[in-house]
């Protein structure tokens, strides 16, 4: 069974840096596509940043391209989703998500982290 669990959620102030991580167990991480998504309050789950089986393609959303890197360790079983430049939309509940298909729609995605939260403070 796969598991995967979210870390380095936290308050900042806008304008700072964050960083999460994802680490998996289970099965072998190397084979499957990986991604982040988030929810804001009242707002239904949008795809942030996903990353190939090999990292050789990355796909983020309009809303981070630019100030965000998606990156995955396959050594280390772990992605990662550095934030710069933080604003106050970006305020959600962030979830690692793991599948089979590399796509920016929550149903490519069958394994799930519970979420780490960030918070940007103005």
């Amino acid at each position: 069974q796969v598991q995967l669990v979210e870390s380095g959620g936290g308050l900042v102030q806008a304008g700072g840096s964050l960083r999460l991580s994802c680490t998996f167990s289970g099965r072998t991480f190397s084979r499957y596509v990986m991604a982040w998504f988030r929810q804001a309050p009242g707002k239904e789950r949008e795809f942030v940043a996903a990353i190939s089986w090999s990292g050789g393609r990355t796909d983020y959303a309009d809303s981070v391209a630019g100030r965000s890197t998606i990156s995955r360790d396959n050594a280390k079983n772990t992605v990662y989703l550095q934030m710069n430049r933080l604003k106050r939309e970006d305020t959600a509940v962030y979830y690692c998500a793991a599948g089979g298909t590399y796509s920016r729609s929550d149903n490519g995605y069958d394994t799930w982290g519970q979420g780490t939260q960030v918070t940007v403070s103005s």
